[in-house]
């Protein structure tokens, strides 16, 4: 049997909490990709000394054909690349890459379900918090560079921060609240709602 849309109850303050986080699934979407290319490049920059490494070995030996002349060259080459790939482990630069683009990905398809969905009620809204919950859980905060968290602040600066960000990192920045109208033209969905909820309250006062 099917419900009408004015048959569902919604809690006064449902489209500040859809809003609020929309907000923050976005700037974590934008943190995870900033620091998916960090750690990229670190992975990057691990490879680079390999690959030399292994030319150098090939170059060395194909100098000489006498083994005790090469023996010291190639002891120096073998230590430097045991050095680089123990560093790489201990690092896990590549884990981390992975860990962030595969985040980033998650944060923005949830982005797009709360974005999308027109009329959101509590138990869905309960469903898409407890996804958001699950996925910043996994997400290692002190395995991103201060200054992209800074970034991603100054990019949300006027909209709603994870507390990670706006707190607990120690970017300390004053939420101010978008005007319905600049608010309508981020997010048109759920700021629609927004207006649609504050027309309601202020026509009851």
């Amino acid at each position: 049997m099917s419900v009408k849309n004015e048959d569902i109850k919604m809690s006064p303050n449902l489209p500040y909490k859809i809003e609020k986080l929309l907000s923050k699934t976005e700037a974590l979407v934008l943190l995870c990709s900033k620091a998916s290319g960090y750690w990229s490049m670190i992975k990057f920059a691990f490879n680079i000394p390999l690959v030399l490494t292994s030319s150098a070995m090939c170059i060395i030996n194909s100098i000489s054909e006498d083994a005790n002349e090469v023996k010291v060259p190639n002891i120096v080459v073998n230590a430097i690349s045991v050095l680089i790939i123990s560093l790489n482990n201990s690092i896990k630069a590549s884990e981390k890459c992975d860990l962030f683009r595969r985040l980033g990905q998650q944060f923005l398809l949830l982005a797009g379900q709360i974005e999308n969905d027109d009329e959101i009620t509590d138990n869905e809204f309960n469903l898409l918090a407890l996804k958001y919950e699950n996925l910043i859980n996994d997400i290692l905060f002190e395995e991103i560079p201060n200054r992209y968290k800074l970034q991603v602040v100054e990019s949300f600066k006027d909209r709603h921060l994870p507390l990670q960000l706006n707190g607990c990192s120690g970017n300390n920045k004053n939420f101010v609240p978008l005007p319905p109208a600049q608010s309508n033209q981020l997010h048109s969905n759920s700021a629609e709602i927004v207006i649609r909820q504050e027309n309601a309250m202020n026509s009851t006062v």
